[in-house]
């Protein structure tokens, strides 16, 4: 696969693995960016694999950056969902086609977004952090990031219902994150989504993901929560929409 790709699709890869490492460090939904040019190089099973490895390499960089603040008791509440939602993510990726995928968990998740921002704008907002809420956010960021590396718009929303600042909000990402993507790991491997071709690809994009994710570590230290919540949930907005195009 390295000798096969042009120069024009290397640059595209560039910008992609530089998108993941601003996305682990300083602006989640930017991913999306990732997931949409790796789509215009590489076919489905291969993009999603090579782009796996790069999110675990942006996941180890954000918990070395913000291991002291992430809410550890949000997490593991969320764990139990989490991993039902990858089973049947898994299940769901053995029956059904990529559009389908793609379509089915966009408009399941415009419909979250939707009802988790006006939730958020009641007078006395509900907590979503209940037994209930951690049930429905978990298992739907499981299966969403199993079967279309999509969850980020799940834990978004409940992360910023929740009001984290925004150290908070990114360790408390990164932790979760580097843990689901380590659990769909042999998942995907399984399913022939990681290979040995693959694995060339990210070995040239690495350092790529390591400088972006430096350098939103320092975009991210500049930022309050005044632009980061807004910002965060347009990025959302646009990761959930592109499902749908």
């Amino acid at each position: 696969m390295l000798t096969m790709l042009s120069t024009p699709s290397w640059l595209i890869l560039i910008v992609a693995a530089a998108s993941i490492g601003l996305a682990k460090t300083a602006l989640p939904g930017a991913a999306t960016l990732a997931v949409a040019l790796f789509a215009t190089v590489l076919p489905a099973k291969e993009s999603t694999g090579t782009m796996l490895i790069l999110l675990l390499v942006g996941d180890v960089l954000a918990i070395i950056m913000y291991r002291r603040d992430a809410d550890w008791a949000t997490l593991r509440r969320l764990v139990p969902g989490v991993l039902a939602g990858v089973v049947l993510g898994a299940l769901f990726l053995r029956v059904a086609s990529d559009t389908a995928t793609k379509r089915f968990i966009g408009i399941l998740l415009i419909a979250l977004i939707i009802i988790t921002l006006v939730l958020m704008r009641l007078p006395r907002p509900p907590q979503i952090q209940g037994r209930v809420g951690r049930a429905v956010y978990g298992t739907l960021a499981g299966f969403t990031t199993m079967a279309a590396n999509a969850g980020g718009p799940v834990t978004t929303m409940y992360f910023l219902a929740s009001r984290f600042s925004v150290t908070t909000f990114l360790g408390t990402t990164a932790w979760f994150y580097c843990i689901v993507n380590l659990v769909k790991l042999p998942f995907s491997i399984g399913l022939g989504i990681i290979r040995t071709d693959t694995l060339g690809v990210d070995l040239v994009l690495v350092p790529v993901v390591v400088a972006a994710a430096f350098a939103g570590r320092w975009l991210a230290s500049r930022m309050n929560n005044k632009i980061f919540d807004p910002l965060v949930t347009v990025l959302t907005v646009i990761s959930a929409a592109y499902l749908l195009v």
